[in-house]
């Protein structure tokens, strides 16, 4: 039998966001119901707001989440009821040109639940990224459900559903930074913050942290950035240039998705570098570089997809270097919130206050 729930929508493009009634409805093949313990306020989720991805409004906002598996339908068997599970965003269908190659991270037909949540009128929800997980209960593809050990906090397991996994992995999977590497990280937010954490648990020598909040500098530094660089008051690539002999980073991860930032990373990087874009654009936005220069200075250009990662593989591992306190993630939680509080947690977001501000489901 269908569900009720509370949850978290968006009914239209810049609308404050509000706390709704849900129907949630019994799992289908291959689906599974999920009670959410807690879940991150993530940039994406704003995105949605502001209308940024898509119009397929109204949303059911929250991805980046974690809880308990209730109900499962027909032919899963990779998780059951009682299950504690990280929710993700790339369910791997194993079938595609992708899986098939053996590299299911770049999965192109990744998949999520066929039926739809509805408000109480019948209106049907676009959950973000597949999840929509503000809410008590919500109903996914069985294969974004990741099983991680139980004894560690939702609020820190939850995290790894989006930006702690797109950071450490746009280093390690994407930027494939290693030991003895310089690395520049532009944008502390929580994504930055990560893939700096990530380019420290690789062993990179230098790891130089971009942003135009001291704010954040300061928690960059908390993170492993070994430099800082106030680019509101100093020219980053001459910075970048100057902590790295002249020649400018090995590995060059932009995190905040705007174009003259991403010229400042591909500047920023030295010859045959690697730049990773893990910051998100907006439709609108383009990038005009002189060809040459791309030609000229060679290496990647790379843009990093969930950090490239692999839930199956990567949550779990993730989780126990968190225990063996070899990576801190709960570092990355500045508050708990309820329900109602994440059109307040958006605004403070917009100020710079927080990494991240968690949903807790009582």
């Amino acid at each position: 039998m269908a569900q009720q729930v509370q949850g978290v929508i968006a009914p239209g493009k810049n609308e404050p966001v509000r706390v709704e009634t849900i129907v949630v409805p019994d799992p289908g093949p291959g689906e599974a119901v999920v009670a959410v313990q807690a879940c991150g306020v993530c940039h994406t989720d704003l995105h949605y707001k502001q209308g940024g991805i898509n119009d397929d409004f109204p949303f059911l906002l929250g991805h980046e989440a974690a809880g308990v598996v209730e109900s499962v339908g027909e032919g899963v068997t990779e998780v059951a009821p009682g299950d504690f599970v990280v929710l993700n965003w790339r369910a791997v269908c194993g079938a595609c040109r992708a899986c098939l190659r053996g590299r299911p991270q770049y999965c192109f037909n990744t998949h999520n639940a066929r039926q739809k949540m509805t408000l109480t009128d019948g209106t049907e929800l676009s959950p973000a990224l597949g999840i929509g997980a503000f809410a008590e209960k919500t109903l996914v593809a069985a294969g974004q459900c990741t099983k991680v050990d139980p004894a560690v906090s939702p609020a820190v397991a939850g995290l790894l559903g989006c930006g702690v996994m797109a950071g450490i992995g746009a280093a390690i999977n994407t930027g494939g930074v290693t030991r003895g590497d310089s690395v520049a990280v532009i944008g502390c937010g929580g994504v930055g913050d990560a893939a700096i954490v990530g380019a420290r648990l690789a062993g990179a020598a230098r790891i130089i942290a971009v942003d135009i909040d001291d704010r954040k500098l300061e928690t960059a530094k908390s993170m492993g950035a070994t430099h800082t660089v106030n680019s509101r008051s100093t020219d980053p690539v001459e910075a970048i240039r100057e902590l790295t002999g002249g020649f400018g980073a090995d590995v060059v991860i932009e995190a905040v998705g705007r174009p003259e930032t991403y010229e400042q990373a591909f500047y920023a990087r030295d010859l045959a570098g690697t730049i990773v874009l893990v910051g998100v654009p907006t439709p609108e936005m383009k990038l005009e570089l002189p060809l040459l220069d791309v030609f000229g200075r060679g290496g990647s250009l790379k843009s990093s997809w969930y950090g490239d990662c692999l839930p199956s593989r990567d949550f779990p591992m993730l989780i126990d270097l968190h225990q063996q306190g070899r990576i801190d993630l709960a570092a990355f939680v500045t508050e708990t919130i309820g329900l109602g509080d994440v059109e307040k947690a958006f605004a403070r977001m917009h100020e710079g206050d927080v990494l991240r501000s968690v949903v807790v489901f009582q």
